[in-house]
Protein backbone atom coordinates (compact mmCIF):
# COMPACT_ATOMS: atom_id res chain seq x y z
CA UNK A 1 0.00 0.00 0.00
CA UNK A 2 1.09 3.50 -0.83
CA UNK A 3 -0.70 6.01 1.75
CA UNK A 4 1.35 9.37 2.06
CA UNK A 5 1.27 11.38 5.49
CA UNK A 6 -0.62 14.34 5.10
CA UNK A 7 0.57 17.72 3.77
CA UNK A 8 1.30 19.03 7.35
CA UNK A 9 3.55 16.75 8.38
CA UNK A 10 5.63 16.34 5.36
CA UNK A 11 8.14 19.49 6.48
CA UNK A 12 7.39 18.35 10.03
CA UNK A 13 11.01 16.17 10.63
CA UNK A 14 10.63 13.92 14.01
CA UNK A 15 11.61 15.50 17.49
CA UNK A 16 15.71 16.03 17.95
CA UNK A 17 15.41 13.93 21.12
CA UNK A 18 13.45 11.21 19.51
CA UNK A 19 15.95 10.16 17.28
CA UNK A 20 19.09 10.55 19.45
CA UNK A 21 17.71 8.91 22.38
CA UNK A 22 17.53 5.64 20.02
CA UNK A 23 20.87 5.79 18.84
CA UNK A 24 22.16 6.35 22.24
CA UNK A 25 19.72 3.54 23.13
CA UNK A 26 22.15 1.46 20.19
CA UNK A 27 25.26 2.57 22.08
CA UNK A 28 23.82 1.70 25.60
CA UNK A 29 23.26 -1.97 24.16
CA UNK A 30 26.98 -1.94 22.46
CA UNK A 31 28.38 -1.13 26.14
CA UNK A 32 28.68 2.64 25.67
CA UNK A 33 26.64 3.25 29.43
CA UNK A 34 26.26 6.91 27.98
CA UNK A 35 24.71 9.68 30.34
CA UNK A 36 22.73 11.60 29.26
CA UNK A 37 22.69 15.13 30.12
CA UNK A 38 20.64 16.50 27.60
CA UNK A 39 17.23 16.91 28.75
CA UNK A 40 15.23 18.49 31.45
CA UNK A 41 13.29 15.61 33.17
CA UNK A 42 13.33 16.38 36.89
CA UNK A 43 15.44 13.77 38.28
CA UNK A 44 13.68 14.17 41.66
CA UNK A 45 10.51 13.05 42.81
CA UNK A 46 7.45 15.47 44.29
CA UNK A 47 6.66 16.58 47.55
CA UNK A 48 5.46 13.08 49.80
CA UNK A 49 2.20 14.80 50.89
CA UNK A 50 1.76 15.65 46.56
CA UNK A 51 2.11 11.20 46.16
CA UNK A 52 0.24 10.61 49.35
CA UNK A 53 -2.89 12.64 47.83
CA UNK A 54 -2.95 10.44 44.65
CA UNK A 55 -2.27 7.17 46.10
CA UNK A 56 -5.41 7.82 48.72
CA UNK A 57 -7.41 9.16 45.59
CA UNK A 58 -6.47 6.38 43.15
CA UNK A 59 -7.86 3.76 45.90
CA UNK A 60 -11.57 5.15 45.96
CA UNK A 61 -14.09 3.19 44.08
CA UNK A 62 -15.78 6.29 42.61
CA UNK A 63 -13.13 8.38 40.80
CA UNK A 64 -12.27 6.30 37.85
CA UNK A 65 -15.18 7.88 35.39
CA UNK A 66 -14.16 11.03 33.04
CA UNK A 67 -13.83 14.63 34.28
CA UNK A 68 -14.92 17.84 33.37
CA UNK A 69 -12.64 19.46 30.97
CA UNK A 70 -12.31 22.53 32.95
CA UNK A 71 -11.09 20.77 35.28
CA UNK A 72 -12.52 20.04 39.26
CA UNK A 73 -13.14 23.20 41.12
CA UNK A 74 -10.43 22.16 43.52
CA UNK A 75 -8.07 22.36 40.96
CA UNK A 76 -8.93 25.63 39.38
CA UNK A 77 -9.29 27.07 42.70
CA UNK A 78 -5.26 26.33 43.43
CA UNK A 79 -4.06 27.74 40.57
CA UNK A 80 -5.92 31.02 41.10
CA UNK A 81 -4.44 30.88 44.54
CA UNK A 82 -1.09 30.01 43.15
CA UNK A 83 -1.27 33.14 40.63
CA UNK A 84 -1.97 35.56 43.11
CA UNK A 85 0.46 34.34 45.67
CA UNK A 86 3.39 34.08 43.18
CA UNK A 87 2.68 36.53 40.67
CA UNK A 88 0.37 38.76 42.42
CA UNK A 89 -2.12 38.16 39.49
CA UNK A 90 -5.97 37.77 40.19
CA UNK A 91 -7.91 35.38 38.31
CA UNK A 92 -11.36 34.24 38.37
CA UNK A 93 -10.92 30.17 38.77
CA UNK A 94 -14.43 29.55 37.02
CA UNK A 95 -13.68 31.65 33.77
CA UNK A 96 -10.10 32.19 33.71
CA UNK A 97 -8.69 29.11 34.10
CA UNK A 98 -8.19 26.13 32.13
CA UNK A 99 -6.27 22.92 33.50
CA UNK A 100 -4.04 20.90 30.44
CA UNK A 101 -2.81 17.51 29.67
CA UNK A 102 0.80 19.08 29.80
CA UNK A 103 1.41 22.33 28.65
CA UNK A 104 2.97 20.95 25.38
CA UNK A 105 -0.94 20.17 24.91
CA UNK A 106 -1.74 23.81 25.34
CA UNK A 107 0.60 25.06 22.94
CA UNK A 108 -0.54 23.10 20.34
CA UNK A 109 -4.47 23.97 21.36
CA UNK A 110 -4.00 27.52 20.94
CA UNK A 111 -2.10 26.80 18.03
CA UNK A 112 -5.40 24.66 16.27
CA UNK A 113 -7.73 27.34 17.44
CA UNK A 114 -6.57 30.22 16.19
CA UNK A 115 -4.28 29.72 12.93
CA UNK A 116 -5.02 28.75 9.75
CA UNK A 117 -3.17 28.59 6.39
CA UNK A 118 -2.19 32.31 5.43
CA UNK A 119 -1.50 33.01 8.88
CA UNK A 120 1.95 33.93 10.31
CA UNK A 121 3.41 33.07 13.41
CA UNK A 122 6.56 35.01 14.86
CA UNK A 123 8.53 32.12 16.99
CA UNK A 124 11.82 33.15 18.96
CA UNK A 125 15.03 31.62 17.41
CA UNK A 126 16.46 30.24 19.59
CA UNK A 127 13.24 28.82 20.92
CA UNK A 128 11.62 25.69 22.05
CA UNK A 129 11.07 23.52 18.45
CA UNK A 130 7.57 22.65 19.07
CA UNK A 131 5.83 25.94 18.45
CA UNK A 132 7.01 25.96 15.24
CA UNK A 133 5.89 22.31 15.48
CA UNK A 134 2.52 23.57 16.19
CA UNK A 135 2.20 26.21 14.14
CA UNK A 136 3.25 24.01 11.19
CA UNK A 137 0.63 21.49 11.55
CA UNK A 138 -2.16 24.10 11.34
CA UNK A 139 -0.96 25.27 8.09
CA UNK A 140 0.21 28.79 8.95
CA UNK A 141 3.90 29.95 8.66
CA UNK A 142 5.97 30.48 11.43
CA UNK A 143 8.44 33.56 11.42
CA UNK A 144 11.57 33.54 13.09
CA UNK A 145 12.92 36.56 15.13
CA UNK A 146 16.08 36.73 16.56
CA UNK A 147 17.00 36.53 19.78
CA UNK A 148 20.88 37.46 20.86
CA UNK A 149 22.88 37.36 23.86
CA UNK A 150 23.83 41.09 22.56
CA UNK A 151 20.10 41.84 23.55
CA UNK A 152 20.42 39.44 26.56
CA UNK A 153 17.83 37.02 24.49
CA UNK A 154 14.84 39.71 24.17
CA UNK A 155 13.17 41.09 21.17
CA UNK A 156 14.63 43.39 18.85
CA UNK A 157 11.32 45.75 18.54
CA UNK A 158 12.83 48.29 16.19
CA UNK A 159 13.50 44.95 13.82
CA UNK A 160 10.12 43.51 14.51
CA UNK A 161 7.79 47.11 13.53
CA UNK A 162 10.23 47.10 10.12
CA UNK A 163 8.50 43.43 9.23
CA UNK A 164 5.45 43.01 7.12
CA UNK A 165 3.22 42.16 10.23
CA UNK A 166 0.02 42.66 8.08
CA UNK A 167 -0.81 38.73 8.26
CA UNK A 168 1.07 37.91 11.59
CA UNK A 169 -1.74 36.56 14.08
CA UNK A 170 0.01 35.46 17.11
CA UNK A 171 3.85 36.04 18.72
CA UNK A 172 5.01 33.01 20.88
CA UNK A 173 7.57 34.06 23.72
CA UNK A 174 8.90 32.27 27.10
CA UNK A 175 10.35 33.75 29.31
CA UNK A 176 12.65 32.70 31.88
CA UNK A 177 14.13 31.62 28.50
CA UNK A 178 14.31 28.09 27.33
CA UNK A 179 16.87 27.28 26.29
CA UNK A 180 19.29 30.16 27.43
CA UNK A 181 17.82 30.70 31.15
CA UNK A 182 17.29 34.95 30.25
CA UNK A 183 15.40 36.17 32.69
CA UNK A 184 11.57 37.75 32.51
CA UNK A 185 11.59 41.66 33.18
CA UNK A 186 8.58 43.98 33.73
CA UNK A 187 9.61 46.42 30.55
CA UNK A 188 9.72 43.27 28.60
CA UNK A 189 6.61 42.12 29.33
CA UNK A 190 5.11 45.70 29.07
CA UNK A 191 6.72 46.16 25.35
CA UNK A 192 5.26 42.82 24.67
CA UNK A 193 1.65 44.00 25.45
CA UNK A 194 1.94 47.06 23.33
CA UNK A 195 3.49 45.54 20.36
CA UNK A 196 0.49 43.13 20.62
CA UNK A 197 -2.29 45.55 21.03
CA UNK A 198 -0.30 48.30 17.84
CA UNK A 199 -0.41 45.26 15.94
CA UNK A 200 -3.73 43.00 16.74
CA UNK A 201 -1.42 39.96 17.71
CA UNK A 202 -2.30 37.24 20.24
CA UNK A 203 0.83 37.44 22.87
CA UNK A 204 1.17 33.64 23.57
CA UNK A 205 3.61 33.61 26.68
CA UNK A 206 5.25 29.49 27.95
CA UNK A 207 6.05 30.24 31.41
CA UNK A 208 7.14 26.67 32.91
CA UNK A 209 10.81 27.91 34.38
CA UNK A 210 9.83 30.87 36.78
CA UNK A 211 10.65 29.13 39.84
CA UNK A 212 13.73 27.53 38.94
CA UNK A 213 16.59 29.03 40.30
CA UNK A 214 14.77 32.48 39.81
CA UNK A 215 14.50 34.63 42.63
CA UNK A 216 11.59 36.72 40.86
CA UNK A 217 8.86 34.80 39.59
CA UNK A 218 6.91 36.88 36.84
CA UNK A 219 3.70 36.26 34.83
CA UNK A 220 3.07 38.15 31.84
CA UNK A 221 -0.63 38.83 32.41
CA UNK A 222 0.64 41.16 35.23
CA UNK A 223 1.10 44.05 33.31
CA UNK A 224 -2.08 46.18 33.64
CA UNK A 225 -4.56 45.34 30.74
CA UNK A 226 -2.10 41.92 29.36
CA UNK A 227 -5.38 40.00 29.39
CA UNK A 228 -6.60 41.78 26.50
CA UNK A 229 -4.07 40.19 24.31
CA UNK A 230 -2.18 37.85 26.00
CA UNK A 231 -2.33 34.09 26.85
CA UNK A 232 -0.30 32.44 29.17
CA UNK A 233 0.75 28.49 29.71
CA UNK A 234 2.05 27.05 32.42
CA UNK A 235 3.41 24.13 34.43
CA UNK A 236 3.88 21.61 37.40
CA UNK A 237 6.81 19.35 35.19
CA UNK A 238 9.51 21.63 36.17
CA UNK A 239 8.36 23.49 39.15
CA UNK A 240 6.40 20.34 41.52
CA UNK A 241 8.53 17.63 39.71
CA UNK A 242 6.20 16.14 38.05
CA UNK A 243 7.02 15.75 34.24
CA UNK A 244 5.48 12.71 33.44
CA UNK A 245 2.25 13.50 35.41
CA UNK A 246 1.08 16.03 32.46
CA UNK A 247 -0.70 18.44 34.44
CA UNK A 248 -0.33 21.86 33.31
CA UNK A 249 -2.62 25.03 32.92
CA UNK A 250 -3.50 27.67 30.71
CA UNK A 251 -4.77 30.96 31.76
CA UNK A 252 -6.38 33.69 29.95
CA UNK A 253 -9.58 36.00 29.55
CA UNK A 254 -12.66 34.15 29.96
CA UNK A 255 -13.57 34.74 25.84
CA UNK A 256 -9.75 32.59 25.15
CA UNK A 257 -10.92 30.59 27.26
CA UNK A 258 -13.87 29.27 25.30
CA UNK A 259 -12.40 29.65 22.18
CA UNK A 260 -9.85 27.24 23.13
CA UNK A 261 -12.45 24.97 25.20
CA UNK A 262 -14.32 24.59 21.35
CA UNK A 263 -11.08 22.69 20.22
CA UNK A 264 -9.97 20.84 23.30
CA UNK A 265 -13.63 19.05 23.91
CA UNK A 266 -13.13 17.56 20.51
CA UNK A 267 -9.78 16.48 20.82
CA UNK A 268 -9.15 14.66 24.40
CA UNK A 269 -10.94 14.12 27.98
CA UNK A 270 -10.43 15.81 31.39
CA UNK A 271 -7.42 14.65 33.97
CA UNK A 272 -7.58 11.82 36.00
CA UNK A 273 -9.21 12.82 39.03
CA UNK A 274 -6.88 11.76 41.34
CA UNK A 275 -3.90 13.63 39.02
CA UNK A 276 -5.94 16.90 39.71
CA UNK A 277 -6.09 16.56 43.48
CA UNK A 278 -2.55 15.90 43.95
CA UNK A 279 -1.74 19.03 42.01
CA UNK A 280 -3.71 20.78 44.04
CA UNK A 281 -2.08 19.72 46.73
CA UNK A 282 1.32 20.70 45.17
CA UNK A 283 0.18 24.56 44.36
CA UNK A 284 -0.50 24.75 47.72
CA UNK A 285 2.85 23.64 49.10
CA UNK A 286 4.71 27.20 51.17
CA UNK A 287 8.02 28.59 49.71
CA UNK A 288 10.27 26.07 51.88
CA UNK A 289 9.69 23.59 48.19
CA UNK A 290 11.02 25.93 46.20
CA UNK A 291 14.09 26.38 48.02
CA UNK A 292 15.17 23.05 48.15
CA UNK A 293 14.49 21.94 45.12
CA UNK A 294 16.49 25.09 44.24
CA UNK A 295 19.22 24.34 46.81
CA UNK A 296 19.91 21.30 44.90
CA UNK A 297 19.60 22.24 41.68
CA UNK A 298 22.12 25.48 42.81
CA UNK A 299 24.80 22.88 43.80
CA UNK A 300 24.85 20.74 40.16
CA UNK A 301 24.53 24.28 38.44
CA UNK A 302 28.25 24.77 39.96
CA UNK A 303 29.06 21.78 39.28
CA UNK A 304 27.81 22.58 35.61
CA UNK A 305 29.90 25.72 35.46
CA UNK A 306 32.76 23.37 36.26
CA UNK A 307 32.07 21.12 33.27
CA UNK A 308 31.57 24.20 30.76
CA UNK A 309 34.90 25.36 31.87
CA UNK A 310 36.89 21.98 31.51
CA UNK A 311 35.07 22.53 27.34
CA UNK A 312 36.42 26.31 27.02
CA UNK A 313 32.76 26.98 26.39
CA UNK A 314 31.94 30.76 28.19
CA UNK A 315 28.14 31.37 29.86
CA UNK A 316 26.30 34.28 31.83
CA UNK A 317 25.98 33.47 35.48
CA UNK A 318 23.01 35.48 35.69
CA UNK A 319 20.90 32.57 33.42
CA UNK A 320 18.27 30.84 35.58
CA UNK A 321 16.04 27.87 34.66
CA UNK A 322 16.84 23.81 34.57
CA UNK A 323 20.10 24.45 32.34
CA UNK A 324 23.20 25.69 31.65
CA UNK A 325 23.27 27.53 28.26
CA UNK A 326 27.10 28.63 26.85
CA UNK A 327 28.81 29.44 23.88
CA UNK A 328 31.39 26.99 22.37
CA UNK A 329 34.61 27.85 21.43
CA UNK A 330 35.77 29.47 18.42
CA UNK A 331 37.49 26.68 16.87
CA UNK A 332 33.68 24.75 16.53
CA UNK A 333 32.10 24.67 13.61
CA UNK A 334 28.77 24.40 15.43
CA UNK A 335 27.45 23.29 18.39
CA UNK A 336 26.88 19.50 16.81
CA UNK A 337 30.77 19.48 16.07
CA UNK A 338 30.96 19.56 19.74
CA UNK A 339 28.47 17.57 21.18
CA UNK A 340 29.02 14.70 19.06
CA UNK A 341 32.93 15.08 20.15
CA UNK A 342 31.83 14.40 23.33
CA UNK A 343 29.29 11.84 22.91
CA UNK A 344 31.50 9.60 20.90
CA UNK A 345 34.41 10.26 22.87
CA UNK A 346 33.16 10.37 26.49
CA UNK A 347 30.14 8.84 26.18
CA UNK A 348 28.06 12.25 27.31
CA UNK A 349 25.09 13.21 25.71
CA UNK A 350 24.96 17.09 25.63
CA UNK A 351 22.45 19.06 23.59
CA UNK A 352 23.62 21.35 20.55
CA UNK A 353 21.96 24.59 20.63
CA UNK A 354 21.40 24.49 16.56
CA UNK A 355 18.05 22.46 17.75
CA UNK A 356 16.33 25.53 19.16
CA UNK A 357 17.25 27.78 15.46
CA UNK A 358 19.65 28.80 14.03
CA UNK A 359 20.46 31.82 16.50
CA UNK A 360 21.63 28.74 19.16
CA UNK A 361 24.24 26.86 16.54
CA UNK A 362 27.04 28.66 18.27
CA UNK A 363 26.02 26.89 21.93
CA UNK A 364 25.54 24.18 23.77
CA UNK A 365 22.92 23.40 26.65
CA UNK A 366 23.17 21.18 29.71
CA UNK A 367 20.63 19.80 31.73
CA UNK A 368 20.71 19.84 35.79
CA UNK A 369 18.33 16.91 36.05
CA UNK A 370 21.10 14.59 36.61
CA UNK A 371 22.54 13.70 40.65
CA UNK A 372 25.75 15.16 41.51
CA UNK A 373 27.73 12.01 41.27
CA UNK A 374 26.30 11.69 37.69
CA UNK A 375 27.90 15.10 36.94
CA UNK A 376 31.05 14.36 38.48
CA UNK A 377 31.49 10.90 36.45
CA UNK A 378 30.27 13.15 33.33
CA UNK A 379 33.58 15.55 33.83
CA UNK A 380 35.78 12.71 34.73
CA UNK A 381 35.39 11.10 31.18
CA UNK A 382 35.42 14.53 29.54
CA UNK A 383 38.16 16.27 31.04
CA UNK A 384 41.25 13.82 29.29
CA UNK A 385 39.24 13.99 25.76
CA UNK A 386 39.57 17.87 26.22
CA UNK A 387 42.82 18.23 23.50
CA UNK A 388 41.73 20.61 21.31
CA UNK A 389 43.33 23.77 20.49
CA UNK A 390 43.21 25.31 17.53
CA UNK A 391 41.23 22.39 15.78
CA UNK A 392 38.13 20.65 16.17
Amino acid sequence: MNIEVADRLKHTEEYYFSKKLREIDQMNKEGAQVINLGIGSPDLPPHPEVIRVLKEEAQKANIHGYQNYKGVPALRQSIADWYLKYYQVQLDPQTEILPLIGSKEGIVHICMTYLQQGDQVLIPNPGYPAYSSAVRVTGATAIPYSLTAERNWQPDFDALEKLDLTKVKMMWVNYPHMPTGARASTALFENLIAFGKKHNILICHDNPYSFILNDRPQSILAIDGASEVAIELNSLSKSSNMAGWRVGMLVASQQRIEEILRFKTNMDSGMFLPLQLAAAKALQLDETWYTEINTVYAKRRTLVYELMDILKCTYDKDQVGLFVWARVPDNFENSYKLCDRVLYDAHVFITPGGIFGTEGEKYIRISLCAKEEVLKEATARIAPTVTWRGNN
